[in-house]
């Protein structure tokens, strides 16, 4: 019997993480792209498409693909995730062409000299916390957790559940583990599972693109929305970035060749969302033989002489996870 075949295309995601002023970024496509509806998509990932053809793998594939649109020269580059659901690039019944994406996190430096070709290709950096706001705890706790997102999760987990097919832990454990709540403490590698029970519970505007529900009810979108899942994507991949400081030295790849310690905390503390003790974060550094000094001094901040440092590449082949264990799990 003949049950009809539905086109499959495999699309390459790359969430392009970078770190400027302090600030962790993420490139995004903004320019005037409509979906089925004639509306303009919100920022959505550079996506490009696999060619077998031309590629010989994935990755080669991706890093051609964003050297085309925006001339960035990607640094490390790791596969994340397969994201292959229904639905997920929304189209009238499901039975269009069907995209199956592969995401990657990848890291680059910024040094602002691609600017005018990210704009003539309708791409930008953007702030990574505007997506995911409660994310940023570097001065404290968000107060968006405690005025907005808590007492909506709170009321959603009381109602009725209409599937338990899932077998998921109670609503209620669910928010406590996620969220930090009673006494489980924040863990800021679980951004995907937050994002997810926000979804879930119809908080994020994704949940109305997607046709789950016909408005959040709230007064304030919780965040930038993103098009189709790639919300989903950029919260998976800081999860999987903010555990990979701890046991991998890709902060590095964030790093200019030199550096002053301060420099570098910054940019931990901007990735994390966590903020650091000064003095104990130097000890730990310093303590894990991760860089060693250049001799070298900067006046950059118009202060005191900064001592300059450098990683030191050695520690790949002393240690096998040499990352900076900050925190966390």
């Amino acid at each position: 019997m003949d049950t009809g075949s539905t086109a499959v295309e495999i699309g390459l995601n790359a969430a392009i993480v970078t770190v400027e002023g302090g600030a962790p970024q993420i490139l995004v496509v903004s320019k005037d792209i409509t979906g089925d509806d004639g509306t303009a998509l919100p920022d959505g990932l550079p996506l490009g498409s696999f060619d077998p053809l031309r590629h010989g793998t994935f990755e080669t594939g991706l890093r051609a693909s964003v050297e085309e649109q925006t001339a960035l020269h990607l640094g490390y580059v790791e596969q994340l995730y397969t994201f292959g659901d229904r639905g997920r690039h929304k189209q009238p019944e499901d039975v269009d062409l069907h995209i199956v994406s592969v995401g990657y996190l990848a890291l680059t430096r910024n040094d602002g000299e691609q600017t005018g070709v990210l704009e003539r290709n309708g791409a930008l950096w953007r702030n990574w916390y505007g997506y995911l706001p409660w994310e940023d705890w570097r001065s404290g706790r968000p107060d968006i957790l405690d005025e907005t997102i808590l007492p909506a999760l709170s009321a959603w987990a009381t109602r009725p559940e209409k599937d338990r097919s899932r077998r998921l832990p109670n609503r209620h454990s669910r928010l406590r583990l996620a969220f930090g709540q009673g006494d489980f403490p924040w863990d800021e590698e679980r951004v995907l599972e937050r994002y997810e029970l926000l979804y879930e519970a119809g908080l994020v505007e994704e949940a109305v693109s997607d046709g789950r529900i016909a408005s959040t009810d709230l007064d304030c979108p919780l965040g930038r929305p993103m098009r189709f899942d790639h919300r989903r994507i950029l919260a998976t991949a800081m999860a999987r970035l903010r555990g990979k400081l701890k046991y991998r030295p890709v902060i590095f790849e964030l790093m200019p060749p030199e550096f002053t310690l301060t420099d570098l905390q910054s940019t931990v503390e901007a990735i994390s969302g966590r903020h650091l003790h000064k003095q104990n974060f130097r000890r730990l550094v310093e303590g894990a033989q991760l860089v060693e000094s250049t001799g070298a001094t900067s006046t950059a901040t118009g202060g005191r002489p900064a001592a300059l440092y450098r990683f030191r590449r050695e520690i790949l082949e002393e240690r096998p996870a040499p990352g900076i264990k900050f925190g966390g799990r």
